[in-house]
């Protein structure tokens, strides 16, 4: 996974997968999400950045890896 923010073009674009997107689709006014040829999300782009985050610091980001529901649920002596 690859988070690449372009100052100059005002954007943002998370890469998910190393597969070349074959489509696009737009799912929200300036939220693309691209899709491999077999319909799979490769890649998110978020257009606009700096109205969407106006007093976010682009140069400094904190990733959080969340365990999913199900390995929470296994934890979970109930």
């Amino acid at each position: 996974m690859k988070l690449k923010i372009d100052e100059q073009a005002d954007a943002l674009y998370l890469t998910l997968s190393d597969f070349p997107a074959s489509d696009s689709q737009e799912i929200a006014p300036g939220i693309i999400m691209d899709y491999d040829a077999d319909g799979q999300v490769v890649g998110i782009e978020m257009l606009h950045l700096s109205r969407r985050a106006p007093q976010a610091d682009l140069r400094r980001w904190h990733i959080e890896s969340v365990p999913s529901a199900e390995k929470m649920t296994a934890k979970d002596p109930k």
